[in-house]
């Protein structure tokens, strides 16, 4: 059994997705971000860094208890544990792991800014939002050439890599994107969200998801509690 510790959110999706194209048997638990769940000593002891998702898999390696957070970590170990996602040839593997960083270290943090700019911030600030939106549609940009060779980012086999980016462009209206302009990406995108595990994914504690515009919200998530240290 592996309890994911999780909420409704682009991260929390990718494992929500895995678990679900792998057929492994799991509990969902939720972290309230807006309420201030990812602060709390219990969590804190699983992911340090107190952003979800993370997990505990009692039957990790050697049949022994592993938590794990960061969600691409989380990926990797969920694709190496069941044999799926990640190809074993060596240019397959690293070619899925170099869209998997792409994702990690571009697609996430810059879309999740032009998010933050455009919706949750309490003043707009036109430098901000031109700057994150512009970068989103450029990143954009990056997968319609790619997706204009190959079926997936990784190549013609759908793997981690796309696992890791499909929850992220399901927000493109609000990060400022036609996903017209981009008609690689469109197919890609539908091709995904059609896929029965995504449907599923994509749902799993989608009910208990709140508003995160609030003036609570906003300071559990950017003021002072969330740059306690702790």
């Amino acid at each position: 059994m592996i309890d994911v510790y999780s909420w409704a959110t682009p991260n929390g999706h990718k494992i929500h997705i895995m678990l679900e194209e792998v057929g492994l048997e799991y509990k969902a638990i939720p972290i309230d971000i807006g309420a201030g769940d990812q602060f709390t000593p219990e969590f804190l002891a699983i992911s340090p860094n107190n952003k979800i998702p993370a997990i505990i898999d009692s039957d990790g390696p050697d049949g022994k208890p592993l938590a794990l957070f960061e969600s691409g970590a989380i990926l990797l170990y969920l694709a190496e544990k069941t044999g799926k996602f990640l190809p074993q040839d060596p240019v397959g593997r690293y070619t899925t792991m170099q869209w998997l960083m792409f994702q990690m270290g571009g697609v996430g943090p810059m879309l999740g800014q032009a998010h933050h700019f455009r919706i949750y911030a309490p003043e707009k600030i036109e430098y901000a939002v031109n700057r994150y939106s512009n970068e989103a549609r450029r990143l954009y940009g990056v997968m319609d050439k790619r997706l204009g060779v190959t079926r997936f980012l990784a190549g013609n086999d759908y793997s981690i890599a796309d696992i890791a980016t499909f929850p992220w462009t399901r927000s493109w209206k609000n990060q400022g994107i036609e996903l017209d302009e981009f008609p690689n990406v469109k197919r890609w995108f539908e091709t995904i969200a059609a896929r029965p595990a995504v449907v599923r994914g994509v749902e799993v504690l989608a009910s208990a998801r709140k508003d995160l515009t609030g003036d609570k919200q906003r300071e559990v998530l950017f003021g002072a509690q969330q740059y306690a240290r702790r």
